[in-house]
């Protein structure tokens, strides 16, 4: 508020010395012409009311600045009203700037009306109440604060709550979508299969898992002839590799590929887990997994000329120890499905960073120089 009324200040300002400037002038120009004659005189007002009215059927609204104003507004009242059609603007024109004038000179800087507005430490130390404690309401909220020496009338409380989106408690209860599939998430597991043409023009089939909760990848297998009863080996491996850690697994999510048969569906069934089907034409139903088949193929599979099931299966199994251990994650807080303790630098001024190429410079990753 301060600010603004600084700025008005300083326009005001200027448009008073603007003002004062060419009053002066006006009168250093009246000084002059006292000491013409009034022959001179009168031809020269003859000259300047025909300049006026040609430039009256030119110009429809000229435009003026604050001091053009002030000048003829003044003007105004040293001519008698006969002669004001001599002005290019109308007479209620002139009237109506001299009392903008007087407004602005007697008009003090209006206050605001009504209550203060609550500060903000109050208004978020309410809202902290609130999204941790879903069950309390206006009345406890402001019980609570009081506790701690913050007076907040419940209605202030209820204002808060509203503005910011939030319900009152009955209706704030339970945990939020967000929370919900996060909890979900850590026994959910998605398989799928995508293919990756070869510089022969030899199509090869890759299959994988990821984890919903940590994003964590595991490639299974590469292979041009993606049979069910390789696709249902690779299902056994992955069980084998998890050992002791595949008593947390509950769901595995899949599409309706003919190539996951009832063979693959018993693999996981013996152990208690169980297999999700996408609906028909769904691959929504399946994002996580499809949205990890174009990050591969972004950054790894359409930039490489591949060879064979040989080559692939090594570009592979590089990109995901990059994917797994480095890449960070937006779902992640920014931070990779399988990090490592990073120590932060004591002083940044000496912070250098040392890189570290994967698949031959196709990929770059950071660390600190030792």
């Amino acid at each position: 508020m301060r600010l603004k009324y600084g700025v008005l200040w300083g326009i005001l300002q200027g448009v008073w010395w603007s003002s004062l400037y060419v009053i002066l002038g006006r009168v250093l120009q009246l000084l002059v012409l006292l000491g013409r004659d009034d022959c001179s005189k009168d031809v020269e007002i003859v000259v300047l009311r025909h300049q006026v009215a040609v430039l009256r059927r030119q110009v429809n609204r000229p435009d003026l600045h604050p001091q053009d104003r002030v000048m003829l507004a003044a003007l105004s009242r040293l001519l008698p009203r006969a002669s004001w059609p001599v002005f290019f603007v109308t007479p209620s024109t002139l009237l109506r700037w001299h009392r903008d004038l007087g407004a602005r000179r007697w008009t003090y800087p209006p206050k605001r009306p009504g209550r203060p507005p609550t500060r903000a430490p109050i208004r978020e130390a309410v809202l902290r109440l609130a999204r941790e404690n879903p069950l309390w309401g206006y009345r406890r909220i402001s019980g609570e604060l009081a506790g701690v020496g913050i007076t907040v009338p419940p209605s202030t409380v209820r204002d808060i709550l509203k503005r910011a989106g939030l319900e009152p408690a009955p209706r704030r209860t339970g945990p939020t979508w967000s929370q919900f599939l996060q909890t979900q998430a850590g026994g959910i597991w998605a398989c799928d299969l995508f293919h990756v043409d070869t510089v022969f023009l030899r199509r090869l089939y890759v299959l994988f898992f990821i984890e919903h909760a940590t994003r964590a990848v595991h490639v299974m297998g590469v292979t041009a002839h993606p049979t069910s009863a390789w696709v249902a080996q690779q299902a056994r491996n992955l069980l084998i590799k998890l050992g002791q850690r595949s008593e947390t697994l509950r769901f595995v999510v899949r599409d309706r590929d003919a190539k996951f048969t009832a063979t693959f569906d018993e693999v996981f069934a013996s152990l208690g887990i169980r297999i999700i089907k996408t609906p028909i034409r769904a691959p929504r139903a399946n994002a996580i997994a499809e949205r990890w088949i174009g990050t591969a193929r972004r950054e790894c599979t359409d930039r490489l000329l591949i060879y064979g099931e040989t080559h692939l299966r090594q570009v592979l199994a590089e990109y995901q120890r990059h994917y797994n251990s480095h890449r960070p994650h937006r779902s992640r807080d920014r931070q990779p499905p399988l990090p490592a303790v990073v120590s932060a630098p004591n002083d940044l001024d000496q912070l250098r960073l040392e890189r570290r190429e994967v698949l031959d410079g196709l990929i770059n990753q950071y660390q600190q120089a030792a």
